[in-house]
């Protein structure tokens, strides 16, 4: 890998980890009635659109947020960390190309937004018709199944201490050690507790034939609701948490060079 893509890998999870504390600040805002709302990651670039230079701001992370769809792909089709060519070996690919879309169509969803504005409600007018079909429900479960993996797959990291591997730690003092070591867990922990209800709610969805399926603010709304918001503004702090590991990732990747 070039530096200059090296830098654009960079430059991608850097925008990330934008999108996760804007989700975690405006969240956490909300939960104390203080100004913000509960915001998923679409949310986020709604916010930013709203500021002074939006455009701009919007232009900028979708070229960022395409930097992490270039870096899950190079993952997926390079393989410079030597994924094993077995059943977990293709799963892990497969979830890099699985995110590597989902990001790819939050660019695409920054850029349409810098260009036309609003754009919210064709979208969801969309979502509705792909699962209004006859298999909309099997579609919601399959997802929800997803979101689950995706759950367990970040506790895991969370306590496995996985997170640490991406990250050249010889590079940081002991001070940023234990921030990365401490946002890492609690960003990791809130972020697969953000998905095992999306989970929740996406499978019960599709198990009472209403086939929909859940995002973060369905999620951050079900928290409130039935823990309180306590609980909720615990929640954001954590997602703040993970942005700041992704700007640690960022600064001190261990990209292989291939």
């Amino acid at each position: 890998m070039s530096s200059h893509k090296k830098n654009f890998a960079r430059f991608g999870m850097a925008a990330k980890g934008t999108v996760y504390c804007i989700i975690g600040i405006l969240t956490g805002l909300a939960a104390f009635s203080n100004g913000g709302e509960k915001a998923g990651s679409t949310g986020a670039l709604q916010f930013l659109a709203k500021q002074p230079f939006g455009q701009v701001l919007l232009i900028l992370m979708g070229l960022g947020l395409l930097g992490y769809l270039f870096w899950r792909f190079y993952q997926v089709f390079k393989n410079p960390s030597n994924i094993t060519s077995d059943f977990k070996g293709y799963a892990t690919r497969i979830a890099y190309f699985i995110s590597g879309l989902a990001y790819g169509g939050l660019a695409f969803y920054a850029f349409k937004l810098a260009i036309y504005g609003f754009i919210g409600s064709s979208n969801s007018s969309l979502t509705h018709n792909f699962f209004s079909g006859s298999y909309g429900n099997l579609i919601a479960l399959m997802v929800g199944i997803g979101f689950a993996i995706k759950a367990i797959y970040d506790l895991y990291r969370a306590y496995s201490g996985k997170y640490r591997n991406e990250i050249r730690e010889s590079d940081l003092s002991k001070n940023q050690q234990k921030i990365l070591i401490n946002a890492g867990r609690f960003g990791h922990t809130a972020r697969g507790l953000v998905f095992g209800l999306m989970a929740f709610l996406t499978i019960k969805s599709g198990l009472n034939s209403s086939s929909s399926v859940s995002t973060q603010t369905d999620a951050f709304s079900f928290i409130e609701s039935q823990f309180g918001a306590l609980v909720l503004g615990v929640i954001s702090v954590g997602l703040i948490g993970y942005g700041i590991y992704m700007f640690i990732k960022a600064k001190y990747p261990s990209i292989t060079l291939i």
